[in-house]
């Protein structure tokens, strides 16, 4: 802490935050790539919508509580025990698979609905994690670095999972995540503390955070601990027109991301007619895509606003313009070979990544010791697409046989986003309850 020179401990938490976030998203997508391989009399392909509802509005519902619980008890103990929570329902979904048939899907249906529980504070945690440790010139980029790992996932995991299943059944893929999961809780809890208390930390490093405007007291030990998980707080922050036009942005990309973590192997295996491990290799393109989209967005925002635009213009630009590219989605449905199709999901991946800023706008405007609260909202309307998704693509597949539907229902969705941004979230703004200025 005595020392003059600035260190960089701030890299190795953003680094954490992304491959625990990958771990995460990868534990969302596993039974997705998993029932293909399944055997008959356990075959829950039509039970994947149900399946996928369960986990969606469990991880929805768990928003606003994991917001109060991360202001209340710190990001690095209430996430360090969702990873545990979590790893655990992996390896109980493994032994779940014997079981007879309907005890197998009861089984797993619950597990899937804690599992969402436990997910609850990955992401309100990470933008509580990121408003602390990084100045705002540098917020874009930390926070489209932990945003990416919704891409990098498949292409990180889907081959694996794919190569496990092939070798040593279905199971395989969840004796693996709940194995990781364990040596992930080591690695968390030995290196994740709050900015102040953080052992490698130079008193240069803190006070560079601390200048560019980081919020270097939301986890320190001296800090009053408030109880934001209150009806007054919630009604305050929806009174604000900016955040209820970024809850609705939220709420359309995260729609995007559900339908490419959860139906987009199944689209490639019923409608592409792709083998198990096809699929898997398949998948990684747009990911990879995606995930240097989610980067890229991050620079060109951070760089837009070293230049001396407004924190409005640089957060909103790639936002749009990356929604603009993903709206091209909707060309997979006249794509008839599948390198022209793989070609367009890319581009709709990438431009998904460069949009996908939300989570920086919620480090840029939440009130000081309300980040986490602000981040559980923004995810709690976000993730309700992870309940909407499911009951709106699932019957148009179902009742049409195709995905075509799908793909025009997520193009519009896309299109909502740049509406949103457009017309309802104004200026964007730090907060300030004690002046408030509700629209």
């Amino acid at each position: 802490m005595a020392e003059t020179r600035q260190t960089r401990v701030r890299y190795l938490i953003i680094t954490l935050l992304f491959v625990v976030s990958c771990f995460s998203f990868a534990d969302r997508s596993a039974l997705s790539q998993a029932v293909s391989a399944m055997p008959p009399n356990l075959d829950l392909s039509k039970h994947m919508g149900s399946l996928l509802f369960a986990f969606g509005i469990a991880y929805a519902l768990g928003q606003l509580p994991s917001g109060g619980l991360l202001d209340r008890f710190g990001s690095r103990r209430v996430y360090g025990m969702a990873i545990i929570g979590w790893s655990v329902c992996a390896f109980l979904t493994a032994f779940a698979g014997y079981l007879a048939a309907s005890a197998a899907f009861t089984a797993i249906f619950v597990l899937r609905v804690l599992s969402g529980l436990f997910q609850s504070p990955v992401f309100p945690g990470n933008g509580r994690i990121v408003a602390a440790w990084f100045p705002t010139s540098e917020r874009g980029r930390a926070s489209a670095i932990f945003n990416a790992s919704q891409y990098f996932a498949l292409p990180i995991f889907a081959p694996i999972f794919g190569w496990l299943i092939h070798i040593a059944g279905w199971r395989s893929c969840f004796w693996f995540m709940g194995g990781l999961g364990c040596l992930l809780t080591m690695v968390w809890y030995t290196n994740m503390y709050g900015v102040k208390e953080h052992a490698r930390i130079s008193q240069a490093e803190i006070e560079f955070i601390e200048r560019g405007g980081g919020l270097v007291n939301t986890d320190s030990a001296a800090s009053a601990k408030k109880n934001t998980l209150t009806w007054a707080t919630v009604k305050m922050l929806l009174s604000y027109r900016m955040l209820v036009g970024v809850y609705i942005g939220q709420f359309c990309i995260t729609t995007l991301t559900w339908f490419f973590l959860t139906w987009f192997p199944l689209y490639l295996a019923q409608a592409r007619h792709m083998s198990v491990l096809k699929v898997g290799f398949a998948a990684a393109v747009p990911g990879l895509c995606g995930g240097v989209g989610g980067i890229l967005g991050g620079i060109i925002s951070d760089r837009l606003l070293r230049n001396g635009h407004s924190l409005s213009f640089a957060r909103k630009l790639p936002i749009m313009a990356g929604m603009v590219l993903a709206m091209t989605i909707i060309v997979c449905n006249y794509a008839a070979s599948q390198s022209l199709m793989l070609l367009f999901m890319s581009i709709s991946f990438f431009g998904k990544g460069i949009g996908a800023l939300g989570w920086t706008v919620i480090s840029d405007t939440s009130p000081k010791g309300m980040v986490g609260i602000n981040g559980a909202l923004f995810n709690l309307f976000g993730n309700l697409a992870g309940i909407t998704t499911p009951l709106i693509i699932g019957p148009i597949v179902v009742r049409t046989n195709s995905y075509n539907g799908a793909l025009v229902f997520i193009s519009c969705t896309a299109f909502c986003v740049i509406l949103s941004y457009a017309l309802i979230v104004g200026e964007i703004k730090r907060l300030d309850f004690s002046r408030p200025e509700p629209a």
